[in-house]
């Protein structure tokens, strides 16, 4: 590890929108927090304002897809594994399934907000310590029964929160302040505690 720098890296991954302000915002939390941040572009082009939602969903549908973005991540993380003592991935929204996805990668813990379409993935395995956030309803799915099919699994910690879609985004219209702090220090604490368990233990 280079002088310098931190031993635990978080690979953060975006909404539908890109890697907009709230991937700063959440870099820079991140950072203070005493982690090296990475945030790949995963659309490789600006970002979308919020109010183009509906083409923004349609181009990560389209365009971009969850195939492409997981091999990006996997060498990210393979490019950065032996840089790091433990190496993360936080997602939200689309972003969340594809960490949930990349659980499977040799990383140390995973991170996911509002992943929805997890439910096309929900009989996955993760491979590692995985933290889910999902809002106590969703539009496109019942939200307790992917629940109940997630809180069974190896690893995994799920909570329904008492919010709305893009609860965690203090630029987004549905952000909770009160969630957002809550959630965060769930967050720092499952990060600490990885942080200071042996990678052997985990693996064991």
């Amino acid at each position: 590890m280079k002088s310098g720098q931190a031993k635990s890296l978080v690979i953060l991954l975006h909404e539908i929108y890109g890697a907009n302000n709230h991937m700063d915002f959440m870099k820079d939390v991140m950072t203070q927090e005493g982690y090296d941040v990475i945030t790949p572009n995963l659309l490789h082009r600006d970002p979308f304002p919020y109010d183009q939602e509906e083409e923004a969903y349609h181009y990560f549908i389209n365009e971009v897809g969850f195939i492409g973005p997981r091999d990006e991540v996997e060498q990210i993380v393979a490019a950065n594994r032996t840089k790091y003592e433990k190496i993360y991935i936080m997602g939200f929204s689309v972003g969340a399934t594809m960490a949930w996805i990349c659980s499977e990668f040799e990383v140390d813990g995973v991170i996911g907000f509002y992943g929805s379409r997890i439910r096309d993935y929900a009989e996955m395995e993760p491979g590692c310590p995985t933290l889910l956030f999902f809002p106590e309803s969703e539009r496109s799915f019942h939200v307790p029964d992917l629940i109940d099919k997630l809180k069974i699994k190896r690893y995994i910690t799920v909570a329904a929160i008492h919010a709305d879609h893009g609860f965690m985004n203090p630029f987004f219209r549905a952000y909770s302040r009160k969630d957002y702090m809550e959630c965060m220090n769930k967050c720092l604490k499952f990060l600490k505690q990885i942080d200071e368990t042996d990678s052997t233990i985990l693996s064991g």
